[in-house]
């Protein structure tokens, strides 16, 4: 599946998610978000795939170039072997060969340059595609570690009035829980 497909689907989902009142905060289908999440990991290694792929393709026409610029070395050893037999243009038939030889090599270059232009483009298209993904995924992981960050100190600050021994445990609980996203937005 198209990675970019996928990261519309996450901001959707958030889009979608119910907005909690007088604050910034959204909830959203954490399964339905995890489950996007495993789907951009696997679409991922589908487009270094297809970048390989294209890899081949370069590797390839570079084969084939090399195969073609071989059979005209040879047809140009050929004609010159029979230009060599005929006294009169020997060094005429040296001469053409050296060019046919010269054209051959030219034009396998050519081919070679323009198969690893070709697959530069595609790689840094790749690229950018990655990191642009990349960008939108690390913001959307910041966003909800400030919001929750946030919201911990909004349930504090609401809770620290009545300060009661009930309110540790939440405290420690809520603790727990910024650590926890904390990694996860680390990894």
């Amino acid at each position: 599946m198209d990675i970019q497909h996928l990261v519309d689907r996450l901001e959707d989902l958030i889009d979608e998610g119910r907005h909690i009142a007088f604050s910034k905060f959204t909830m959203i289908d954490e399964e339905h978000a995890l489950e996007i999440i495993d789907q951009m990991r696997i679409s991922v290694p589908e487009q270094i795939e297809k970048a390989s792929r294209m890899i081949n393709q370069r590797d390839r026409m570079m084969a084939q170039a090399n195969e073609e610029a071989t059979r005209i070395v040879e047809l140009a050893r050929e004609r010159s072997q029979e230009l060599v037999e005929r006294d009169a243009i020997v060094q005429t038939a040296h001469n053409r060969a050296k060019n046919i030889i010269d054209q051959a090599h030219r034009e396998a270059d050519q081919v070679r340059a323009e198969a690893d232009a070709y697959v530069l483009q595609v790689l840094k298209e790749l690229e950018a595609q990655l990191i642009k993904n990349l960008t939108v995924t690390r913001n959307g992981i910041a966003k909800v570690v400030d919001e929750r960050e946030a919201a911990q100190a909004h349930v504090h600050a609401a809770h620290e009035p009545a300060a009661a021994p009930n309110s540790a445990p939440v405290s420690a609980e809520l603790a727990e829980q910024s650590v926890e996203v904390r990694s996860i937005a680390a990894k």
